[in-house]
């Protein structure tokens, strides 16, 4: 699917290269046959939208929506596995199911990074695309549903891929379940959530004292991670 080559483009840090080459997303849209012409037009109207924006202050948006706090993090394990040890392992299965498809991942990239995934699915065929968008599809409505709260243009993206997903996941029934949610990008529970502890010595912590309980404890509050299974991993 050519499209989810065109959303994973939309999904990167947006940079001078994305404002040149705009049509050619464009054009890629119009060869694809998996949009019906309701979601193509919001794909483009998104492009528009988002290229008619001064870069710096596109970029500046960027950052503050999907860079800041854990909610709308593009890190697909960040809303599995949080900060546990099972992270680790993910990525190093989602690496290993790269490189069977012959696909060569860029150091700085980490293997769950959304847009990585959705360009690793746009090399497959339809039906195991659909399948690789299933699979993520609980977290594709909940990043949908957090962005529609923030009001963010970003959230259309989201919504298109639950599209092309056929899933039965519905964004509307997730925006209820986190109605009351707390933000978690204010300055407030940033600070909150990297405050550094005081080091404790022995004679503080006590020997059952970990340096991963201590992590853990300072997202204590945090929004928690969503814990479900990304392709049987």
């Amino acid at each position: 699917m050519i499209e989810l080559l065109v959303i994973s483009r939309l999904l990167e840090y947006p940079d001078a290269a994305l404002w040149q080459h705009q049509q050619e997303l464009r054009e890629a849209l119009a060869e694809g046959s998996a949009l019906n012409l309701q979601p193509a037009a919001q794909l483009n109207g998104f492009i528009t939208s988002l290229c008619n924006r001064d870069l710096l202050d596109a970029q500046a948006s960027y950052s503050e929506l999907f860079d800041r706090g854990r909610a709308t993090s593009l890190l697909l394990f960040e809303h599995v596995h949080g900060e546990s040890r099972d992270r680790g392992q993910a990525m190093v299965n989602l690496m290993n199911q790269y490189q069977q498809a012959g696909m060569e991942i860029d150091s700085r990239e980490l293997p769950d990074h959304l847009p990585l995934y959705l360009e690793y699915l746009s090399q497959r065929d339809e039906a195991e695309a659909r399948g690789g968008l299933q699979d993520v599809a609980p977290i594709l409505a909940l990043l949908a549903a957090r962005l529609k709260q923030r009001e963010s243009d970003y959230a259309v993206l989201f919504d298109v891929l639950l599209g092309l997903s056929q899933s039965d996941v519905a964004v509307e029934s997730v925006s209820q379940q986190i109605a009351g949610e707390a933000r978690d990008d204010t300055p407030q529970a940033l600070d909150a959530v990297w405050e550094e502890e005081q080091v404790k010595f022995v004679a503080e912590a006590g020997c059952g004292e970990s340096e991963i309980s201590s992590h853990q404890r300072r997202f204590a509050g945090a929004v928690a991670p969503q814990y479900l299974n990304i392709g049987g991993q």
